[in-house]
């Protein structure tokens, strides 16, 4: 059995357009947040992001680290192969990042590659 890998979405990948381009499916969520991180905006030119999320206005995660400062998202459950395409659908302006989220599970995110927690900097 493959392993699953857990992505926080607080943004387009939660879009079902997003996910049928990236992953060619609707993928499966779990409704959770992430403390320690407020959203920023940041405006995307990449033409196929673009197409495909139909906004220049994405959010990007800034860490805080201030337990006042949580986001609402979802996780996704992705395979390997999949997590890639999210890596490739993701511009330059974002790093994904290990996270523990208010559920006490890890995963990954993406955050603005300025905002990310100093230990990951």
């Amino acid at each position: 059995m493959e392993p699953i890998e857990r992505l926080f979405s607080y943004g387009t990948l939660r879009f079902p357009a997003v996910q049928a381009a990236t992953f060619g499916r609707d993928v499966p969520t779990t409704d959770d947040s992430l403390p320690g991180y407020r959203v920023a905006s940041v405006t995307i030119t990449d033409p196929h992001v673009l197409a495909v999320s139909g906004t220049a206005e994405h959010p990007a995660l800034v860490w805080t680290g201030s337990e006042d400062d949580v986001v609402e998202g979802a996780v996704l459950e992705l395979s390997p192969a999949e997590l890639a395409n999210a890596d490739e659908y993701e511009v330059d302006d974002y790093v994904r990042v290990t996270v523990t989220l208010s559920s006490g599970s890890a995963g990954w995110a993406y955050v603005h590659r300025d905002g990310r927690p100093p230990s990951t900097a």
